[in-house]
């Protein structure tokens, strides 16, 4: 029988995020993105005619102009890359995933947030957890022929190589693992992270994920099979709920064991007091959300936390904007979280989505790192395009209300809590306990938690 982490782990473990980065739609970085979160804007536009070229489509075309198929949030010049900058030949990176490319710029921008010399990592074990869940430049490789296969063809486009790079171009010796649970995988990265942390078997990890849509095919593939919004919008929890748009992009963070980061002299962004992955398991159907495992999942991460279910006053919702989903997601929100409190401090929740898109294999980091943002700067962002709660989720019932202006946390005297969710298309659910990051004196390290520092060492790529 396998032994749960449970059982070796205190409820209530401290990991610290001491290092963020993020791309995403109209915000080149983590500021520029909290920007856009606290005015509530939207960059979801039409497909601009630079990224039609570079996937080689015609929107003028009647077959291809299918009502909100070529609406979504877009990164720009996603075919930009220094090759010497990360000491790679410009013939092999024409050959490199895109999404490759974005995470090794992402990791090289979180260490510098971190403050972390690059050449500091080798002397550390250090874990990168990463997901790219797309293989849309593959697609486009393989419309070049048989001819256009090199020597760099299988390492440039091979999904395990998204975390391999990173690992292989900063000298990391740790685990290097490439995740792949659907829409759920960035923030399962992260989990595993944490449990790398918790077993010793990393000092440090790198964790996220990154997100293109650069292929046709894998846009028609996703409103073929129902799921994007013919408005091209994610009306989350709202009556017009209807799908969602797609979203690019992506997002790092650096952690660390509390006690060292604190030993460390590290800026801490906030805390990660516990998490949760399960699988729906035999559900009403493959594609089909379980209430029941959602409820077991919230619980569990919030056991393991050592969390009071009250004390929770927001949750950053997986929350696509989808007719099925929306739903399900609110019932298990309100058994769980919103049963557990007075109906005078309903649980806020919130989508970013409702922003940005659904980044898919990035949708989960994308929701942690606003919710460490909010915890950060002690605001929460609004939740958009909520008029009319959707007829299905019955909103004071459940003890749940959407966040949809720019105001304070709602109790902040108290130690801000938020929990983030982000579920998988087959099933696997995931859950993060968040908590602001603890004030100068507020933690006590035991003898055996001092580290010395580490010394820092010139820079090596």
């Amino acid at each position: 029988m396998m032994r749960d982490i449970t059982d070796s782990v205190v409820p209530g473990y401290q990991i610290a995020v001491i290092g963020v980065a993020g791309r995403f739609p109209d915000a080149a970085g983590p500021d520029a993105f909290w920007e856009l979160l606290r005015s509530g804007t939207s960059p979801i536009r039409r497909m601009p005619p630079s990224r039609q070229d570079l996937m080689g489509v015609d929107l003028s075309k009647p077959s291809l102009e299918d009502e909100g198929i070529w609406h979504g949030g877009f990164l720009e010049e996603v075919d930009k890359f220094d090759p010497g900058f990360f000491r790679v030949t410009p013939r092999e990176a024409a050959f490199i995933d895109p999404q490759h490319r974005l995470a090794l710029e992402l990791a090289w921008e979180a260490l510098e947030d971190a403050r972390i010399v690059p050449g500091q990592m080798r002397d550390l074990r250090t874990g990168v957890f990463v997901t790219a869940s797309s293989d849309d430049y593959a697609i486009l490789a393989g419309k070049l022929g048989v001819s256009a296969i090199t020597q760099h063809t299988l390492m440039g486009l091979h999904r395990s190589m998204v975390a391999n790079r990173v690992s292989y171009t900063l000298g990391l010796r740790g685990p290097s693992i490439s995740i792949d649970t659907g829409q759920s995988s960035s923030l399962v990265a992260v989990h595993l992270a944490c449990e790398s942390l918790l077993r010793g078997e990393s000092e440090i990890v790198l964790a996220g994920g990154v997100n293109l849509n650069i292929a046709p095919e894998s846009i028609l593939r996703v409103a073929r099979f129902g799921s994007l919004s013919p408005d091209g919008r994610c009306y989350t929890f709202d009556a017009r709920a209807n799908g969602y748009v797609r979203g690019e992009g992506g997002g790092l963070v650096i952690l660390k064991p509390l006690a060292r980061a604190i030993a460390d002299g590290d800026r801490v962004y906030c805390v990660i007091s516990g998490s949760a992955v399960n699988n729906d398991g035999g559900g009403p159907g493959i594609a089909v959300p379980d209430q029941s495992a959602q409820e077991e999942v919230l619980r569990l991460a919030y056991e393991r936390a050592g969390v009071d279910l009250a004390d929770v006053q927001y949750v950053e919702l997986h929350g696509t904007g989808t007719k099925v989903g929306d739903p399900i997601e609110a019932a298990a929100l309100g058994a769980v979280l919103g049963a557990a409190r007075t109906t005078d401090h309903p649980l806020l929740v919130g989508s970013v989505k409702t922003n940005v898109g659904h980044l898919e294999g990035a949708a989960g980091i994308t929701g942690l790192i606003k919710v460490l943002l909010a915890l950060r700067h002690r605001e929460l962002p609004p939740s958009l395009n909520f008029e009319v709660p959707n007829p299905r989720i019955p909103l004071e019932e459940l003890n749940l209300r959407v966040h949809t202006e720019l105001g304070r946390w709602a109790r902040p005297g108290e130690p801000l809590t938020a929990g983030v969710s982000s579920f998988g298309m087959g099933g696997t659910n995931c859950h993060l306990v968040l908590r602001e990051a603890p004030r100068t004196g507020e933690v006590s390290l035991q003898p055996g938690d001092v580290v010395s520092p580490v010394s820092p060492v010139p820079a090596v790529v």
